[in-house]
């Protein structure tokens, strides 16, 4: 009972050893010849894997049926249940043990893995074949002959040769039958030691050869197996001469060994026999038994004669370690002898290692794939060493030859685990030839080898990485659509699908740009433009096709180069400078401004003035405008040429500007008579005119232009018995008084010309003689009167110096001023209405005229003059600016109502106040402050503003163009003496305010030929004081100018 005991817990700890070890074993029982799909058994439940949870695992349970590559599996294990089934391979129990002793059981094994890693075992499965009833006994021949002696004794026994089933146990041979056997002999079955039924033919009557020598029946053989199976031979009885003396071995039964490596023809041993019997009956004969072997009569030699046994081929203890040889000796009689030859060959190291490699991962084309990705202690295969040889021998170790990550671990004695013992990476070793080593404990020891591939296959691990994170172009602008700038590039080190590149334009990409996906190749699909944009900063990814896909970006920054695509551009095209007549040589006109969108050398820009005009320079660089020359505005009022900018590239480009400087007139010029033409001339006056008619007109001009031409008249000398006044404006001298007998004679006018220049007028004087009476009637005497007065000092005029009394001269002031006032009134409300009436039109000329020089004034607006008597202390300055000009014809003396004058007026035309600027006239140009030479800064940035073109009626070199104001875009602004001019702001810098007094004319005069006009207005009758005038008027177009 304690043997019991022991032996139970060394069991029970043995199988937990290998339940620890990860390795099991596992009996099933299979009939041979079974049909597919038929259920051996259930490792789940046999191995109790039941019991293990599910969610303990990472992955589902599963079984792995381990076999060599090439077999062809007998079972199939379903992977997710564990159960074991027939596959359509044959089970021939027959076949899969050949050589193995027909008392032997046959087995056949396979491995099985479980897995995942967490629970994985190796189960060595050994399945016992049973045998079926599939193989019908056969005798050796078909045919058998046999001869029995005549004198053959009742109930004698010969033995017939056995039949062969390949089956065992019941299924073999159990039965012999004679057929036909004529009551002659009989048949018994004996059996051997070893379990052989063995047939005998038993002789049941006396023989005589004389009365028959040959019988001929049938011997049927039966097998034990469901159904039975059996086979008959033909048995053909010879009847010879008697020996009644068998052979008799010296031993029935020898046993020896022999090296496997014995050399052909060694002895194996000596049979001995010896026979009573004399003669040739006692002539023995040894041979092997039919129950001998193929192998072994293949292997061995017996000499019939001597009956000595001899190798006859090399010995392989491998192919049969022993071998049975049952020898028979026969005298020719009936029954031989027999003895049994037991012939053990012993082993020698003579077979190297073999390795059996079985795959846990299925091979691809011999190789086996494992994922970079697939975690430690993966398993690959099954190796499994073994060694033909025995003993020591057989002792085999396996190991494999260099440093991979890879290990084998031993799970049974001859059987390892090839599995991973680090981590893959395909980036780095791609292919792996992991040699197996496997050597026997022999003296010498032999090894065998054995290669084994592993494929490391690619997992998109890794991102594709760019040649250049920042990848810097530089292309010139104006490129064509469509230029490759250049080639951006990644690599990936995976490979496959995983390493091919897709390049992408980020979001942040502008339009101008196009990326190859494939290539890579960075075009620009837009003309660039430096002077839109220079840089251009986006992001380019690269994106790899493994699933899912990395991305990897960079920078990309294009830089545009310039190209002198673009002309210089001035500010203007046109530039208008207004600069004094007296601004020195080399003062500064003005400046222009000139920019380039180019950069560089391509935007350095250089000005000269075109036509080789010596009359002024141009900085190059600064732009500022000099002359060369004095003005002198009465002999060119205006200098007109143009100014060439030239940038600094390799092929230049250019532009140009017009430029017109105007001069500005100053009061440089005194007034000159015309009419008196000298001091010697006389006028005839009837002592009849009437008080208020004029007798005399002096007439002056002022080359000057503006107030600086505008000339009051006045007597300041003669006229001492006041009997004439001079209107200050027109020149007209009229009665004053009624003339009486003391007034007749010659009368001497001193008469002062002064134009209104400020602060400093200039004036001339001449002598005007009158000569009161009826008629000229001796003109010598009249003009030696006159040279003689001239040489008489002339008396201060003082005209005021009249006799009249105080209550003359109060009626006088009160009239004045009664019709000053009403005068006053009328102009308000005249000018009211006018303004009213013109403003419709004003604005839409306005509109019209923005980009002339001065305003034009619109030929179908019809304009309103007031002309009346002004004292000389009341002068304002008008709302509305009046550019006046007059002119006055000289007509013939036919007209008997004018006394040979023809009076005709241009009237004054009003421009609106909105529409020209009042600006500060200075003695030098005070547009820009000394510490700034930039004067851009006083243009508009999009364009000048409105110019104003005055267009003159009368020539352009006439002296009575009163210019009053400038446009406001002129740049450098002179003001004259004769303004007054307020800033309205306190930076001396800027513009200033002008004011100017109002210029009316009390009697037009006209001294030289205009225009014709559509209205002529003549005077006919005197204008007395306070007389207001409107006159309305159409100027005819102009042709040609």
């Amino acid at each position: 009972m304690d043997l019991l005991s022991g032996t139970y817990i060394f069991a029970v700890l043995l199988a937990c050893v290998v339940f620890q070890s990860g390795a099991q074993e596992k009996n099933y029982t299979v009939r041979e010849e079974m049909p597919e799909n038929v259920l051996i058994g259930d490792l789940l439940k046999d191995l109790n894997l039941s019991l293990i949870p599910d969610k303990s695992l990472t992955s589902p349970m599963q079984f792995k049926l381990v076999y060599k590559t090439g077999d062809v599996p007998l079972i199939r294990i379903e992977e997710g249940t564990g159960e074991i089934f027939t596959t359509g391979a044959r089970i021939d129990r027959e076949k899969l043990c050949t050589g193995i002793l027909l008392d032997a059981r046959c087995f056949y094994e396979v491995e099985v893995a479980v897995l995942p890693d967490e629970i994985f075992r190796l189960v060595k499965i050994r399945f016992l074949i049973e045998d079926i009833n599939d193989n019908a006994p056969l005798f050796p021949a078909t045919v058998i002959n046999i001869s029995i002696p005549e004198n053959s004794a009742i109930n004698s026994r010969y033995a017939l040769p056995a039949a062969i089933d390949p089956d065992i146990g019941i299924n073999g041979v159990q039965n012999y039958h004679l057929i036909k056997g004529q009551s002659i002999f009989g048949l018994d079955v004996i059996e051997t030691p070893e379990g052989d039924k063995m047939p005998q033919l038993i002789v049941q009557k006396e023989l005589d050869r004389e009365e028959k020598d040959t019988y001929v029946m049938k011997v049927k053989v039966e097998d034990g197996g469901l159904p039975q199976r059996s086979s008959t031979a033909i048995l053909q009885v010879n009847v010879a001469d008697t020996n009644d003396n068998r052979p008799v071995f010296k031993e029935n039964e020898i046993e020896v060994s022999i090296p496997e490596n014995a050399p052909v023809g060694t002895s194996v041993t000596q049979l001995h026999a010896t026979d009573a019997d004399i003669g040739e009956n006692a002539k023995i004969h040894f041979y092997f038994s039919n129950l001998v072997s193929n192998i072994a009569k293949r292997l061995f030699h017996l000499n019939t004669t001597t009956g000595l046994i001899t190798i006859k081929e090399p010995l392989d203890r491998e192919e049969s370690p022993n071998h049975k040889l049952l020898v028979l000796a026969s005298d020719g009689g009936l029954m031989p002898a027999r003895a049994m030859v037991i012939v053990n060959v012993t082993d020698i190291n003579d077979n190297v290692p073999s390795i059996d490699i079985r795959y846990i991962i299925n091979p691809i084309n011999g190789t086996v794939v494992l994922s970079e990705n697939a975690p430690l202690n993966t398993k690959i295969a099954l190796i499994t060493v073994t060694d033909k040889d025995a003993d020591h021998n057989s002792r085999v170790t396996c190991f494999t030859d260099h440093d991979v990550p890879f290990r084998l671990r031993p799970v049974f004695s001859n059987q390892f685990l090839l599995e991973t013992a680090a981590y893959l990476d395909y980036e780095s070793t791609r292919e792996y030839a992991i040699k197996l080593l496997a050597a026997d404990a022999g003296k010498p020891p032999l090894n065998q080898s054995s290669m084994l591939l592993v494929k490391v296959k690619d997992e998109n691990d890794n991102a594709p990485v760019f040649t250049q994170p920042f990848i810097s172009i530089s292309v010139p602008e104006n490129n064509s659509p469509g230029a490759q700038l250049t080639k951006i590039s990644a690599t990936d080190a995976d490979t496959g699908r995983n390493a091919e590149i897709s390049y992408l334009l980020g979001i942040d990409a502008p339009s101008e740009f196009n990326l190859d996906h494939r290539t890579g190749i960075l075009t620009a699909v837009k003309k660039l433009d430096r002077e839109k944009q220079e840089k251009y900063s986006f992001t380019v990814l690269a994106k790899d096709n493994g699933i899912p896909p990395l991305i990897t970006n960079a920078t990309v920054l294009v830089t545009v180069l310039d190209q002198n695509d673009n002309s210089p551009i001035f500010t203007h095209n046109e530039y208008n400078f207004y600069v004094p007549e007296n601004l020195p040589r080399h003062g500064t006109v003005g400046l222009i401004t000139v920019t380039d969108p180019d950069y560089g050398e391509n935007s350095a820009v250089t000005l000269s003035i075109l036509d080789v005009n010596d009359d002024f320079t141009i900085d190059p660089h600064t732009g500022v405008i000099r002359p060369n020359i004095s003005f002198d505005r009465e002999k060119q009022e205006s200098y007109t040429f143009y100014v060439k900018a030239e940038d600094g590239g390799r092929v230049s480009r250019s532009s140009t500007a017009k430029v017109t400087i105007n001069v500005v007139d100053v009061n440089d010029n005194k007034p000159v008579f015309l009419v008196p033409s000298s001091n010697y001339s006389y006028e005839l006056v009837l002592p009849s005119t009437n008080p208020g008619t004029v007798v005399f007109t002096v007439v002056a001009i002022d080359n000057d232009t503006g107030m600086n031409a505008e000339l009051h008249y006045s007597i300041v000398g003669g006229n001492t018995r006041g009997l004439f006044i001079i209107d200050q404006t027109t020149g007209n001298i009229t009665m004053k008084e009624k003339c009486v007998i003391a007034d007749l004679g010659l009368h001497r006018l001193v008469v002062k010309a002064k134009d209104l220049g400020q602060p400093d007028s200039l004036f001339s004087v001449v002598i005007v003689n009158l000569f009161v009476n009826e008629s000229v009637t001796n003109a010598t005497v009249i003009h030696e009167l006159v040279r003689k007065n001239i040489e008489t000092p002339v008396t201060q005029n003082i005209e005021t110096t009249d006799e009249s009394s105080p209550t003359s001269d109060y009626v006088k002031i009160m009239i004045a001023i009664v019709a000053g006032t009403v005068t006053v009134i009328l102009v308000i409300f005249i000018t009211a209405v006018v303004r009213c009436r013109q403003s419709p039109h004003l604005k839409a000329a306005h509109k019209n005229k923005q980009n002339s020089e001065w305003v034009t004034p619109n030929p179908e607006n019809r304009q309103m003059i007031m002309m009346k008597k002004k004292k000389k202390k009341k002068k304002h300055a008008p709302k509305n600016l009046l550019l006046n000009f007059v002119t006055i014809e000289d007509t013939k003396a036919d007209d008997a109502d004018n006394d040979g004058n023809s009076i005709t007026l241009d009237l004054p035309i009003e421009l609106e106040e909105q529409t020209i600027g009042k600006y500060n006239w200075g003695t030098t140009p005070t547009t820009f402050k000394p510490d700034s030479p930039d004067l851009a800064r006083h243009y508009k940035s999009a364009s000048p503003q409105p110019a104003f073109q005055i267009q003159p009626e009368t020539p352009l070199n006439s002296k009575h163009h009163i210019i009053q104001e400038l446009p406001l875009d002129n740049t450098f602004v002179a003001c004259d003496s004769i303004s007054k001019c307020s800033s309205s702001s306190s930076d001396p810098y800027s513009v200033s305010e002008c004011s100017y007094p109002v210029t009316t004319f009390k009697t037009p005069v006209s001294v030289h030929t205009r225009l014709p006009m559509k209205e002529v207005v003549r005077s006919h009758t005197p204008m007395k004081e306070g007389t207001t005038v409107e006159i309305w008027m159409h100027p005819q177009p102009q042709v040609g100018r």
